[in-house]
Order: C-alpha cells, then structure tokens, then sequence
C-alpha cells in the first residue's frame, strides 16, 4: 500500500512538473521575459538628420505595441547604437566592429536593425552570423551582400561563414536603383555622362552598377573618377568634367562624403548639366551642405518618399508628424517596417512554441516571413534575405526640398 501511495504521489508530482515545463505537449510552455532589440545606424556627423528619424520610427512601431508581443508575455527592450565616431563624423569601422562583438556576447540581444550603410553591413555580417542573430536593414542596397554575381567575386559568400542566412533588408537593392537611373538619365535626354563616386563600397558599386547599364543603353561614357571625401575642394574635377562637357554627371555616394561640397564646386565652374545621385544622399544634410547647387539635383530613392505616402503609411506620416513636430526623413519609413518584421517574427516563434531568446528561432522566422501586411505594403523576405518591395522613385530637389517626381523602374 505504502508504494501505491509513493507511486501516486510521484505521478502527481511529474504531472506538476510537465504542466510547469513543457505543457506535456513537447513545446515549452511560453514563459514569457524581456529581451533586447537594437539599431546600429551612424547617430555622430550629418548622417544624424537621417538617423534619429529611423529610431523615431522604430520607437513608434514598438510602443504601437506598447513594447509587448506574444498575448504581452514578452516584453521588448530597444536600444539604440551608434557606429560613428566624432573623429571621423560618420559611420566608423572600429565602432561598428566593436558593436557587433558587443551583441554577440549579449545573449538577451535577439535581433539587430540595421546598419545604414553597406560598408558597414559588410563588418557587421561575418562577427553577428556564427550566432546566427538576426540583423534586418531599413537602409543597405548594395546587392553583393545577398546575391551572387551582382557584387564582387567572393560575395555574398565571404559574409556568411557559418553558411546560413541571417542578414535581410526591406529596401530595395542596387542592381535596380542603377539600371532604373541610366533608363532615367537617358528618358531626360542626356547622350552623355561623366561617372564619379567617393571611393567607399557603396559609392563605388552602384556608379559601376550605372557605369553599365548606362553603356548598355547606348550612353556615351565621357570619364570616370574616385574623389576624396577630405579634400578641401573639386575645382581640379570640376574643371574636367566642365571641358568633357556631358549631359548629366552621376556621383554615386552618400552626402557624408563631402557630396554637397562637390556639386558645389561642380555648380561653380559654371557646368549648367544635369546631376543625378543615388539614395544615399536622399536626405536635408546633402542639400544643406550643398546649399543653393542642390537646386534640381536629381535623387534616385529606392522605396517611396514620405509626401507621396498614401493609405496605412499615409497615416503613419501623419502620426510621426504630430509626434516629433517634423517631417520623417525617406528611411524612416523602413525602420518602423524593420521592426513590424521582428515583432511579427517573434509572434511566430512564440506560436511555435519557442523562446524569443532563441536566436536560431527568430533568425528563422525572419526568413520564412510570407505576405507581411505592413505600413509599406505586403511583402516577403526570400532566400536571400531580399525583400520583394522594389518600388522605386526619381526625385528632384527643389526649393531646398526633394520632390517626387516618378516612379522608375516599372
């Protein structure tokens, strides 16, 4: 009798034990807790006009949410980082090196948005992916850092050491920011361009990028030069270029590396042509920088501009403006899309039965994202870790503003 009862007692006792633990259904029962969210964007130097609009975005996309997922089991905590330096006045390896380390031995850390820039992406990937922690981009196009035989050689391969995915993007890439500006150029009616870029992995590759399919279209390529980004002027370029006399002069860069002073001295010499610049300069510090030259600059924008934002992301615009007291820049969109990713991802991982400080988990639920309904539209996240939005904008700045002026690429 004496064992009956012991074996009634330890019965119980498991019963207790599987209800705590695993539910008795082999998936743990969901305790919920408090993990770690970050953005890892350049908040130092005149990428800042840009940035603190992203974090305000991702800010208004979590408290959307009042921080919480999963029936408010988990709570989510962001942290916002800076990958620039005041030495440099932009985004700086050594930072963005050490913020990657810094995430990977936080084990509370569950996913990165970020980085801003392509160069910095390609630091950050190789340190985050033998983790695999998930890292989403509101803002990186270079499209070696997803797909093969659009970059350089050994990419996107050299990103990936454990070789598994776990960098995505919501924005679209260069390959189709590029050959949707030389189709531009050539629909303005330019013959002839004069290719220049800042030297640094972003820049460089989509002036290639534009570089040929410019060619393939029959355009005249006049020069191609790298500049400085410390160079206290271009008159020597600029001067150059004005003998070349092209139609348009396409600079592929970012507005932190001395872009506004070089459509400056561009302007100055008296080159009256056309000028077009990619995304990375589709924000107020290049048109600050470059003052009255930035007058009819054309800016390729790999997404939607905010004053042409309609229905859910109409609203959104609207919400942010009365919040902040301004304008989001154009990325800020994609930083709350970034974190509408990882909120509905961690609801799939919860559904599954999973912790969210699994980061296999949520890395997973990342990629298998299918039909998200979000502020941008609805879109997934394929193999690659690339988004299927690819609506991209020509924009043309005017009166100090950009404006929209037609959706390319279609």
């Amino acid at each position: 009798m004496k064992s009956m009862r012991q074996l009634y007692y330890l019965l119980i006792a498991a019963s207790i034990v599987c209800l705590t633990i695993t539910s008795c259904s082999g998936a743990p029962d969901n305790p919920g807790g408090v993990v770690t969210v970050v953005s890892d964007l350049p908040m130092t130097g005149s990428s800042l006009i840009q940035t603190q609009t992203i974090v305000n975005a991702i800010s208004m996309a979590f408290e959307s949410n009042n921080h919480k997922v999963c029936g408010g089991k988990w709570t989510i905590n962001y942290r916002s980082y800076d990958d620039a330096s005041a030495a440099l006045g932009k985004w700086d390896p050594e930072v963005t090196d050490r913020n990657a380390r810094e995430y990977v031995a936080n084990t509370n850390f569950v996913a990165v948005i970020g980085t801003f820039n392509s160069d910095a992406a390609a630091i950050m990937i190789p340190i985050i992916n033998p983790e695999q922690l998930v890292m989403i981009s509101p803002a990186n196009t270079w499209p070696g850092l997803t797909k093969a035989g659009k970059g350089e050689k050994d990419e996107p391969e050299k990103y990936y050491p454990n070789g598994i995915r776990n960098y995505a993007r919501v924005i679209p890439t260069d390959d189709l920011q590029g050959s949707a500006a030389a189709q531009w150029t050539k629909d303005l009616g330019a013959h002839s361009v004069f290719i220049l870029d800042d030297q640094e992995f972003y820049g460089k590759g989509i002036a290639e990028i534009y570089q040929r399919s410019a060619a393939n279209l029959g355009l005249k390529i006049l020069g191609r030069e790298g500049i400085h980004r410390t160079a206290t002027d271009y008159k020597t370029l600029a001067n150059k270029i004005k003998e070349a006399n092209p139609d348009l002069v396409y600079f592929g860069g970012n507005s932190q590396n001395n872009a506004g002073q070089l459509v400056k001295d561009i302007r100055r010499i008296g080159y009256k042509g056309l000028i077009m610049v990619p995304n990375g300069m589709a924000d107020d510090a290049f048109i600050k920088s470059a003052e009255e030259a930035a007058e009819g600059v054309y800016v390729i924008f790999s997404g939607i501009p905010p004053e042409k934002l309609t229905g859910k992301a109409g609203q959104w615009r609207e919400d942010y403006k009365v919040k902040f007291k301004t304008e989001p820049q154009p990325f800020a969109l994609y930083g709350y899309v970034s974190a509408q990713l990882i909120m509905d991802s961690f609801e799939r991982v919860c559904k599954a039965g999973k912790l969210l400080t699994d980061r296999k988990a949520v890395r997973e639920a990342v990629f298998a994202t299918k039909d998200l309904d979000s502020i941008a539209g609805k879109f997934s996240i394929d193999a690659n870790g690339d988004t299927t939005l690819t609506t991209i904008s020509g924009l043309q700045i005017r009166k100090g503003k950009t404006e929209f002026v037609t959706l390319l690429g279609r």
